[in-house]
């Protein structure tokens, strides 16, 4: 079973991600906050994105988040010791068992996968969540 969740990019939209993501492993929650939090600081806030939780054919658990600019490519940095910023996609590599880019003509998809299938204690309701979970800016 897929989860996916439609929503805008915000900063308030990160903690309740999380919550809808409860049901899942802490890494699972962490990579998908991580990998919203990459759109926000690098696209902006109110950047529609979707994001899917789902296991895959081997065994793993794969977070997706797409967002409608296939130019701004994630980049693996190495942040100074005294940045406040610049280990999001670190914490990704460092929980995941691989990670990546699928760049479309209208969108890209930063994935990782991690190791364990998802949790089954999701409730069915989450996953068939969608629409904006903070409001566009007017």
């Amino acid at each position: 079973m897929t989860l996916e969740i439609g929503l805008l990019a915000a900063p308030k939209a990160v903690p309740e991600l999380r919550r809808l993501l409860r049901g899942h492993d802490i890494d699972v929650r962490l990579c998908a906050s991580e990998l919203l939090t990459n759109v926000i600081d690098h696209l902006g806030e109110g950047t529609p994105v979707t994001v899917r939780v789902y296991g895959t054919g081997t065994g793993r658990t794969r977070v997706e988040v797409t967002d409608p600019d296939p130019r701004a490519l994630p980049v693996l940095l190495r942040a100074p010791g005294t940045s406040e910023s610049g280990r999001g996609l670190a914490l990704v590599d460092a929980v995941a068992v691989r990670w990546g880019v699928e760049p479309g003509a209208d969108h890209k998809t930063v994935w990782c996968e991690l190791p364990g299938l998802p949790c089954p204690a999701r409730a069915a309701g989450e996953a068939r969540t969608t629409g904006p979970l903070t409001p566009a800016a007017g």
